[in-house]
């Protein structure tokens, strides 16, 4: 029985192709339009994501204060602050992992003919573990590096390929400040952070090394960063609390007195664009998904149409027995048959695009079976809850009426 009404279905929308692949056109392009914007979408989170972790995880940086000369003040980071002792104080703290102290600036690097400028950090060896930063080269500096003041470096991606092009750099030696510096190791890349700096546009110094041959300091141990990396996000608030107290006390601060010092939650401000990505993809589906709404009120007018042009029809079919739900069923699967195919080749079509896109833009896609189910199960129902009202209408029929109708 069925089969039979499936034939006849097929049959009935045959007989007008054309206004059959009108009425399917709103369906291919709603479903089209959602798989396209839930690619795009997810594929800005994914990017997101990969740029987040490429900071590392449960990061807090902190950063030493201000400094007020003749009523000039500096920004954080200017004052003499923080030093070596208080990461150490801060690495005794519970639910810490990594703590590495950094001293940081922008110097130019020389290597035979070529030179270029890039950031220059000095830090512990902690600091690889803290950004989860690996070495695809040659091998990280040690904590007697640190102790020596060697002039070792490591280099990032970007600083490499301006100075040696496609050619190793370790073993090889550059000059910063004058000084020279043998690289040890080469960084593996890490992409763009939150704020769209080149990570890999870096050299790796030791602390020491930094502050005595790089960047010279009037405050020996002094440093304008310490980053400090949590056990866990769970542990982060309770973290913060610590440092914060930690360092108050270590520097004096009676209650009254604001910090001389700045806690950044990079995690906070991490998991912040996440969530802004996570709602622009949302959006994009949600405007996608009017699209489907136009197609299934298309379905529904085309089937109005139908019913109307083919009442005799129905009167003829009640009069020889059949029942209001075979009529309801018979319209139903007209629907339902509109909305799974146009569903079908606007998936295709939406999926074409997204790689069509991935390939002229470079834009990262992810076409996940998620989506893909989602939006042909919201089309289909679209297309179903559409098409009930006018099988209801044409199983509602009178048949003497029906058989009247001209």
């Amino acid at each position: 029985m069925l089969k039979a009404m499936l034939w006849e279905a097929w049959r009935a929308m045959g007989a007008n192709r054309m206004r059959t692949a009108l009425t399917m056109l709103g369906m291919v392009i709603g479903v089209g339009a959602v798989v396209l914007m839930m690619a795009i979408g997810q594929g800005a989170q994914f990017a997101v994501a990969q740029t987040i972790s490429s900071m590392g995880s449960n990061l807090f940086i902190v950063i030493a204060g201000s400094t007020n000369t003749g009523g000039i003040r500096s920004g954080g980071g200017g004052g003499p602050t923080l030093n070596v002792s208080d990461a150490d104080a801060i690495a005794e703290l519970d639910g810490v992992t990594y703590v590495a102290p950094t001293h940081q600036g922008t110097r130019q690097l020389v290597y035979g003919a070529n030179n270029w400028n890039t950031t220059v950090i000095g830090t512990t060896p902690s600091y690889l573990d803290a950004r989860a930063w690996t070495i695809v080269s040659g091998h990280a500096f040690g904590d007697s590096d640190v102790r020596s003041a060697t002039r070792v470096a490591l280099i990032g991606k970007t600083a490499s390929e301006a100075l040696f092009g496609s050619d190793d750099p370790v073993g090889k030696t550059i000059r910063i400040q004058q000084s020279p510096f043998v690289v040890v190791g080469l960084l593996g890349p890490k992409g763009q952070n939150l704020d769209g700096r080149d990570q890999d546009d870096t050299v790796i110094v030791p602390l020491t090394t930094a502050q005595r041959k790089v960047f010279g300091t009037p405050f020996p141990g002094s440093v304008r960063v310490v980053m400090v990396q949590a056990a866990s996000s769970e542990a982060m608030p309770q973290v913060e609390k610590s440092i914060t107290s930690l360092l108050r006390q270590r520097h004096r601060i009676r209650e009254d007195m604001e910090n001389d010092f700045f806690v950044r939650n990079l995690a906070a401000a991490a998991d912040s664009a996440a969530e802004t990505t996570r709602v622009m993809s949302l959006l994009l589906g949600a405007i996608a998904s009017v699209s489907l709404l136009v197609g299934g009120i298309g379905i529904m007018n085309i089937m109005l149409v139908s019913v109307t042009e083919r009442t005799r029809e129905i009167g003829i079919r009640m009069a020889i027995g059949a029942r209001q739900k075979d009529i309801l069923t018979q319209f139903l699967l007209e629907a339902i048959i509109i909305s799974v195919a146009g569903c079908l080749i606007g998936l295709a079509l939406g999926i074409g695009g997204a790689l069509l896109i991935n390939a002229i833009t470079d834009m990262v896609i992810v076409i996940s079976g998620g989506s893909v189910l989602v939006a042909f199960a919201v089309a289909a129902g679209v297309g179903i809850f559409f098409g009930f009202y006018p099988a209801r209408k044409a199983a509602a029929l009178d048949p003497i009426e029906a058989l009247r109708y001209q």
